[in-house]
């Protein structure tokens, strides 16, 4: 068993008081929008195993099977196939979706073949690597996810009374469904100049209105929270295509290739594959590759289905996906023992109360709230114990 040492990252967008309070810590007055646990070589988590720190990646890269075990480097190859984090959003992300793994490899291998630099601010694809996401909220949280139905999408936006969204109303109720979608974002992806300002700012001083008044959901004030951070920025408009979304402690979105998204605010764990493949279509001044974009997006109107957990017979509530780099569930710990076997790598992170890990050979580990420790697979088994403490739990599916 490995404490991890683990890094913020203090993206702009980050709440300031979440994670500090998450780890016990005071608040510097700093956003800290990011808690990074893993093997991912821009942050590792660190471990000391009476040597003085060391980058989990580097001792996974010094003996992957001792590690990780042999199921899963035979599977996933000689690394952690996951980022495990802390997410914090005390405003906007950016509205975003992910490739497919062979849109991913095909976009990086043309990238590397042009000699555009990985680091250049317009490079699309920084990995080969695909990037399906799972997130759970710990407290209540919001964001925009996925495509509204056209019509419905249209009626919004009808509902907001701004002449300058008329022809994408229109454009929305004269075609099918994906059609009409495709079309509508890549309009309001070519808005410039005079005619983007207006169109922006009229639909933000609506949204303002719309929330001022009855908004039973919150959705106008959601929008109404992006234009102000946002001002003048396309992307507002973009998002009244999407689904505006509430997730309360426990519940769990999964992102998969091409879904397109936006976090607006609140705090949940989030795990991933490794990769920083992103496509922005709005709240960011980053790079939008429109084209690029618009081949990667899947049109496809849909409510977002939330994921609440599964529990089995030994009292883990797991959050079901459809791929195998990462799984991802809880423990609500009332007392009983729990189990934990070794054959697959695991980092357990304790969001609440305190809990006592034993190890077969008798060694015990108190995780306290905020903490975070590495199981390797070495094939032993881990007793979880604890009254009143939540714990996540980070591990692939073999």
């Amino acid at each position: 068993m490995d404490r991890l040492t683990n890094t913020v990252r203090p993206y702009a967008w980050g709440s300031v008081h979440a994670i500090p309070a998450l780890l016990g810590v005071p608040a510097d007055g700093a956003p800290q929008a990011e808690l990074w646990l893993g093997a991912h070589p821009g942050d590792p988590s660190q471990v000391d195993r009476g040597e003085g720190r060391t980058g989990l990646d580097r001792l996974i890269e010094a003996d992957p099977v001792g590690e990780l075990g042999a199921a899963s480097v035979a599977k996933f190859g000689p690394a952690l196939p996951f980022l495990f984090k802390v997410l914090a959003a005390g405003l906007p992300l950016s509205i975003q979706a992910h490739p497919t793994l062979e849109q991913a490899r095909a976009g990086f291998a043309a990238e590397e073949a042009r000699g555009v630099p990985v680091e250049a601010p317009h490079r699309n694809y920084k990995d080969a690597n695909h990037k399906p996401e799972l997130f759970c909220a710990l407290d209540e949280f919001e964001g925009l996810c996925g495509f509204r139905a056209p019509a419905e999408a249209a009626a919004l936006m009808e509902s907001l009374a701004v002449p300058e969204l008329t022809p994408l109303i229109e454009l929305l109720r004269g075609k099918p469904q994906s059609e009409a979608l495709s079309a509508a974002l890549a309009t309001i992806l070519s808005l410039t100049g005079e005619a983007a300002e207006r169109a922006v700012a009229a639909t933000a001083a609506a949204l303002e209105r719309a929330a001022a008044g009855s908004d039973p959901t919150g959705q106008y004030a959601g929008y109404a929270f992006a234009a102000r951070e946002f001002p003048g920025d396309t992307g507002l408009i973009a998002a009244l295509l999407l689904n505006h979304i509430r997730l309360q402690p426990g519940e769990a979105l999964y992102l998969g290739a091409g879904l397109v998204h936006a976090y607006l605010r609140g705090t949940g764990v989030e795990i991933m594959a490794n990769s920083d493949n992103v496509l922005r279509c709005g709240f960011t001044p980053k790079h939008v590759d429109v084209p690029e974009l618009l081949k990667v997006v899947d049109f496809t109107a849909s409510r977002p289905d939330v994921l609440r957990p599964v529990t089995d017979t030994d009292g883990e509530q797991l959050y079901p996906v459809p791929i195998d780099e990462f799984r991802l569930s809880r423990y609500l710990l009332d007392g009983t023992a729990r189990a934990l076997p070794g054959r697959a790598p695991q980092i357990l992170l304790c969001t609440g109360g305190s809990a006592l890990l034993t190890g077969s050979d008798g060694t015990a580990l108190t995780l306290a709230r905020g903490q975070s420790v590495f199981l390797k697979a070495d094939g032993t088994e881990t007793t979880l114990a604890g009254d009143g403490a939540t714990v996540f739990r980070a591990t692939v599916t073999l």
